[in-house]
């Protein structure tokens, strides 16, 4: 059986949207009539992994978003802990969502599942929704008869994640709100309001402070070319985001990051968080390490620090311990290589990394919390700046007026 997700009219007219199960698009039409609905449109869910080409790629399917798929892994974990089949598990938990193609996402799955697939490779079916690292570990769990745990494992990484940047997500929204408000409010008195009162001023033919000179040139400039200004910084971002889409370009930038001294080492950890994470899922779930570091290098999104993360695994496949193979990457913690080297030693690697993750994570929320602390003082003194100088700009005349009367 396969997904279908339908439009259809009821007997009053109201149109009605919903996903159905069935074995060909016309059963499923035949379906609808017997429900007493009038089918407007049947279409396959299919999934979403279509063969790319290099170059430029769009995919305009709907995705799960991060609290969708942290529910579903979650669910899914508990009602197999349970001893419910995958397929009956999967129906239920398309049932229990409320997001339309979320459930057809989720029926697209369970369908695979019933033409003989894995789970793994059914989701795989869905790329744009589903990691490697995700489909990784759950091939994993299957294979290795423990799938309620690793899925368990897994809602538990996604939950941290989530909840990571959400945080940070909602430490960012004031002080971005209070920049964007600041903004508009001084382009509305640069672009309205001072030019009315500079004009009165030049009416008086007094010599004018550079500060008014200053303030005069700027909002002329901001008046007469504007759209200069905003075409200047759409063609300066089209150009960056170009030359970091140039392999070279953004391995030299990837690779200069490191050396900067706030964002290489907020590069740094959340990197080594992602990658001990990943890798702690994956060995946990019976993943052999050469495996499990290939898959957890992919995840990492410095280009640079991948590629030697690469030469890593080539390292430790030809038989060298993990700790010195991190160690010649050169661009991890020292923490995470003691606690790599430990759990070498006690035999209890994916704990040691699950560990270490943790810390290296609230060490990049830290970083990120201060920053943002800091960052809402320094706006109000720069806008602070900003408005001191305006005034100066308006009232130095207005005070060479009075005395001169």
């Amino acid at each position: 059986m396969a997904a279908f997700e339908f439009v259809a009219l009821d007997a009053k007219g109201k149109q009605n949207k919903g996903v159905l199960e069935a074995d060909s698009a016309r059963q499923s039409r035949q379906l609808l009539r017997d429900q007493g609905l009038m089918p407007l449109e049947v279409t396959l869910a299919r999934g979403r992994n279509p063969t790319k080409k290099k170059g430029l790629s769009f995919d305009f399917s709907k995705r799960m978003s991060a609290l969708e798929r942290v529910l579903f892994t979650r669910q899914l974990a508990t009602l197999i802990a349970s001893s419910l089949p995958i397929e009956e598990a999967l129906s239920a938990v398309a049932q229990q969502t409320e997001r339309q193609h979320v459930s057809a996402l989720i029926l697209g799955v369970r369908s695979k599942v019933l033409e003989g697939y894995t789970l793994a490779d059914s989701l795989r079916e869905y790329s744009s929704s589903f990691s490697a690292l995700y489909c990784s570990s759950v091939a994993a769990g299957e294979q290795s008869g423990f799938l309620d745990k690793v899925l368990e494992n897994l809602a538990n990484y996604l939950e941290r994640q989530f909840e990571s940047t959400r945080n940070v997500e909602m430490a960012l929204f004031y002080p971005v709100a209070l920049l964007f408000l600041a903004f508009a409010i001084v382009g509305a008195l640069m672009v309205y309001i001072i030019p009315d009162m500079i004009a009165v001023i030049e009416d008086t033919g007094q010599t004018l402070p550079w500060f008014t000179v200053v303030l005069i040139a700027i909002t002329d400039t901001l008046k007469g070319y504007w759209w200069a200004i905003i075409a200047a910084i759409a063609v300066s971002v089209t150009a960056l985001r170009w030359a970091l889409s140039q392999p070279n370009l953004r391995l030299n930038w990837d690779k200069r990051k490191f050396s900067l001294p706030l964002i290489g080492r907020i590069s740094r950890s959340a990197n080594a968080a992602r990658y001990s994470n990943t890798l702690a899922i994956l060995t946990s779930a019976g993943v052999p390490l050469v495996e499990a570091m290939n898959i957890a290098s992919e995840v990492v999104s410095n280009t640079y620090l991948k590629l030697r993360l690469q030469e890593a695994t080539q390292t430790v496949s030809e038989g060298v311990s993990l700790r010195v193979a991190l160690e010649q990457v050169g661009q991890f913690p020292p923490m995470l290589l003691y606690m790599v080297g430990s759990g070498e030693q006690s035999g209890e690697l994916d704990t040691m990394l699950a560990r270490v993750a943790t810390y290296q994570q609230a060490e990049v929320e830290r970083i990120v919390s201060t920053i943002v602390k800091m960052f809402e003082p320094a706006m109000l003194l720069i806008m602070g700046a900003v408005v001191l100088f305006i005034v100066m700009a308006v009232l130095l005349p207005i005070l060479s007026m009075n005395q001169i009367v």
